[in-house]
């Protein structure tokens, strides 16, 4: 796939507006079908399917080198809501689309077997928060792309506060306040800045030119990007990721959502898309910028992890896992070595695949044993084999062992860290690893060699619902496909380095 990007081989194509109008127009159809919960579940699924699909066509253009661009309007010269698709686009796209027809399967049988209220609403919502992430992932200047991002902010906050109980206000107030007020405090000033300094907003076809011109002031710059680095929150960076371990109040669905197919992707992919386009390479190569964030990311890597280790919930050990693996995909980034970048990119992909399974195996245990805790699963998996051994495989890949997908970012990132002569990140990514062993090892270890505590017999409790348990094996079948056959996405990785 040909990276670089021309006038001639820039082609418009109006099925980018329709990608991002099929979850759209599939959340108003889902609102309509309150009392028509089979029909209801079945729009959502055929919407998820269309969007696959309409993704899907625009790969053969991109493997002829062509860039895909939909201009929908204009708002003042160089300032527009504009769509593109290109190797950085379809990396996102094509996992947020996919992960979302899983999805569909996996809550149905989540929310009908916990007997969830406000079940069209959720779908709606859901619905609306792939809506944003498309129109992320396809964003050709920043001003669409903080539109989107902001989208999937607001439609997100009532799946965090689903229960409507104290809690979960109470996360859900965490999780809009923290977003919204560094969106507003740091990104739209940033914004601002940059559309002045440099007279619009489109993110430039090349990652390693980035917007600004040569006379631009360094320290305008430099306080620039920390504003962008901050104001994208949904990155789960320390000390701004408390509202994401606060959102497990959540329906475990949701909290799949936010960790593996929109809401920490958004964040994340907008903080690489803004380093690498909005700044570029070679910016952030003479102003020193990349090292420092690699190490200010590494703290995050490391205490997460450390977090998690004290945790004996099982989703709140997996959301510090996040915030943890979240900065993976940054880190990799800011070693602005070819094979640092290609290894922080890479991650987008196959931790959204791992950690959906993680916590898909987590709401699959509470629906069959109503269990939270990791010290109560010691034997489990003697009666829920197939839940456990795909909660084995997706932590492998967390892990980064191989032959399952996380494999391919460490050996990316560890020979992205010794291009960039830098033993500590190096030191950084060993410790991780051990880290990741010591929380998610004992998990799989309990489940299969544990005894039950005493009073606790193993009969009566089975797998959960078949429309769980096959989401559940599909997502970590994937996550080893993608670890053994890595160049499918990949293609689009190396397209977005050259």
């Amino acid at each position: 796939m040909d990276p670089v990007s021309t006038t001639a081989n820039i082609v418009e194509n109006a099925n980018l507006g329709l990608a991002v109008m099929i979850p759209l127009f599939g959340a108003l159809v889902v609102m309509t079908l309150k009392k028509h919960p089979n029909l209801r579940e079945f729009t959502s699924f055929c919407s998820s399917v269309l969007l696959f699909s309409v993704v899907l066509s625009f790969i053969p253009a991109l493997r002829e080198g062509k860039t895909l661009v939909y201009n929908v309007f204009n708002i003042l010269p160089g300032l527009s809501l504009t769509l593109r698709a290109d190797g950085f686009s379809m990396i996102f796209a094509m996992v947020a689309s996919s992960l979302w027809m899983i999805a569909v399967f996996y809550s149905l049988g989540y929310m009908r077997a916990h007997d969830e209220p406000c079940q069209t609403r959720f779908n709606a919502c859901f619905a609306l928060a792939i809506f944003g992430a498309i129109g992320v992932a396809l964003s050709d200047n920043f001003f669409t792309m903080y539109l989107f991002y902001e989208v999937v902010s607001v439609c997100t906050y009532p799946l965090v506060g689903h229960h409507q109980d104290a809690e979960g206000y109470a996360g859900a107030r965490k999780y809009i306040v923290y977003l919204t007020t560094t969106a507003k405090m740091f990104l739209l000033p940033a914004m601002i800045l940059i559309y002045v300094l440099v007279g619009n907003l489109d993110f430039p076809h090349q990652m390693f030119t980035g917007m600004f011109p040569a006379d631009a002031k360094s320290w305008v710059v430099i306080m620039l990007y920390v504003f962008c680095i901050l104001g994208f929150a949904k990155n789960g960076v320390m000390p701004l990721h408390h509202w994401l371990p606060g959102a497990m109040v959540a329906p475990t669905p949701v909290s799949a959502l936010l960790h593996a197919v929109a809401v920490v992707k958004v964040g994340v992919f907008c903080t690489t898309r803004t380093m690498l386009y909005v700044f570029g390479v070679d910016t952030m190569s003479k102003l020193n910028l990349g090292i420092p964030t690699a190490y200010f990311v590494g703290f995050t890597i490391l205490m997460a992890s450390v977090i998690a280790l004290s945790k004996n919930n099982l989703k709140a050990r997996l959301a510090y896992s996040t915030v943890s693996q979240l900065s993976y995909i940054i880190l990799g980034v800011a070693l602005l070595t070819p094979h640092g970048i290609e290894g922080g990119l890479i991650h987008i992909v196959n931790h959204a695949f791992s950690k959906i399974t993680l916590f898909f195996c987590a709401g699959a245990i509470f629906i069959a044993t109503h269990k939270k805790d990791i010290s109560e699963m010691s034997g489990l998996g003697r009666t829920m084999p197939f839940t456990f051994a795909a909660f084995g495989v997706a932590s492998l890949s967390m892990i980064g062992a191989p032959p399952v997908a996380g494999f391919v970012t460490k050996w990316y990132l560890l020979v992205g860290s010794m291009e960039a002569h830098q033993i500590g990140i190096l030191l950084i990514l060993i410790a991780s690893t051990v880290l990741n062993i010591a929380y998610f090892a004992p998990v799989t270890y309990k489940a299969f060699f544990g005894k039950r505590p005493e009073g606790e017999l193993e009969t009566g409790i089975k797998e959960a619902p078949m429309t769980m348990l096959v989401p559940i094996l599909i997502a970590a079948t994937i996550s080893v496909v993608i670890g053994i056959y890595p160049n499918f996405m990949m293609q689009f990785v190396k397209a977005v380095t050259g």
